[in-house]
């Protein structure tokens, strides 16, 4: 598997190595389209065996593996004669259904010679986002991983529309390593670490431990990667560290080439201290596992209540809304000033309802509508900062 400086990266430095990544038993691996197909397309075998032989090992050793895999729709393209990833959504479908396929079957067999069975499971951005669905994913990995079956999770390529797709894989294993409370998070492409420019520029080098967001200031995210295979880049991997770290998972980013180092704690790649503790489950769903339906504009006052207070939004602090949301929908809180959203949260009326409400206090509302209008539009308990 093929990285860039990975060489220099690979030697372990004073004999050091990460207690976190040593101590972790439960892991979510991710690797990239790039990290296992053809330039052509196509799957290479070589370099899938070379990553199972890696998470098997590591498997017998006790540890709980996971791993979420790209590469659906790369290796449906040889099969179906296409020279590139296509760009509309219809075939991208066509593609990840061939793919999907040959990539499970790959996994399989290449498991199998460890005597490990794995068990695919398919997922879109609702299963994740909603809460019933979060729950039941969270059941069927916990199940398969209690059999001693190394579960492969994929976005569902097939069903997936632009409205309700991750877009990459990098924020669905960062999701998923919250969802499970995961110990730990290895995010594998073809590169081997976080750098302070473009890697294949002089100059460039490479951050070895980010443990805050100081940590990551004036450094240039680029698109890094194959372009015409994987739909990844630096931006979504620091995002989804962002996801996970911020979850209570510390990540290790390296490339595919170097998995079994970044897994023995060897300080190869770039190393993510995970926050200190872990936020409410609720929160972090609600923080990083949805999609905002709508907007509210909020006046000065209610800015300040909600970010340096925590107070819960009331009508009267409202000035606009966007959006066709029905009550129970996670909405953006939305700076009227500076168009920023502060927080996100769980709003108790429907879109239509709104409009009637804003600037109005709750105790008037209530005289004139009733006392079910003696309500927050958003409790602060539902309510999380962003």
């Amino acid at each position: 598997m093929g990285s860039r400086r990975g060489a220099r990266a690979a030697a372990p430095q004073n004999g050091r190595v990460r207690e976190e990544v040593t101590a972790a038993r439960l892991v979510v691996v991710k690797v990239g389209s790039s990290s296992l197909t053809t330039a052509a397309g196509g799957l290479a075998a070589e370099r899938l065996d070379a990553l199972v032989d890696v998470l098997a090992g590591h498997g017998a050793a006790g540890r709980r593996i996971v791993l979420v895999s790209s590469g659906a729709i790369a290796a449906g393209l040889a099969p179906l004669g296409l020279p590139r990833r296509p760009r509309d959504l219809a075939t991208q479908q066509a593609a990840a259904s061939v793919g999907q396929g040959l990539l499970i079957g790959q996994y399989a067999a290449s498991f199998a010679r460890h005597g490990r069975t794995v068990g695919q499971v398919l997922l879109t951005v609702d299963d994740v986002t909603r809460r019933a669905h979060y729950r039941n994913a969270y059941r069927t990995l916990s199940r398969l991983l209690d059999l001693g079956t190394v579960p492969i999770v994929n976005e569902n390529d097939t069903v997936a529309t632009e409205e309700i797709r991750f877009g990459d894989n990098d924020r669905l294993a960062a999701l998923v390593a919250a969802l499970l409370k995961a110990d730990l998070l290895v995010m594998l492409s073809d590169v081997d670490a976080l750098y302070t420019g473009d890697p294949t520029r002089p100059g460039a080098e490479r951050i070895e431990v980010v443990r805050g967001e100081q940590d990551l200031a004036g450094i240039r995210i680029g698109k890094a990667g194959r372009a015409g295979v994987g739909t990844g880049g630096m931006v979504t991997k620091v995002e989804a560290a962002r996801i996970a770290t911020g979850a209570g998972v510390p990540v290790v980013l390296t490339s595919a080439q170097l998995a079994g180092e970044a897994l023995a704690g060897e300080p190869v790649g770039t190393f993510f201290h995970r926050a200190r503790q872990r936020p409410a489950a609720r929160l972090f769903w609600l923080a990083h596992a949805t999609s905002a339906r709508g907007r509210l504009h909020l006046d000065p006052g209610a800015v300040r209540a909600i970010v340096d207070r925590r107070k819960s939004l009331l009508p009267a602090g409202i000035t606009a809304v966007d959006g066709a949301f029905t009550a129970g929908d996670p909405v953006d809180l939305v700076d009227a000033a500076s168009g920023t959203a502060v927080a996100r949260g769980l709003v108790n009326y429907d879109a239509v309802e709104l409009p009637g409400l804003l600037g109005r206090s709750t105790v008037e509302l209530a005289a004139q509508l009733g006392p079910e209008y003696e309500r927050e539009v958003v409790h602060r308990d539902d309510l999380v900062l962003l």
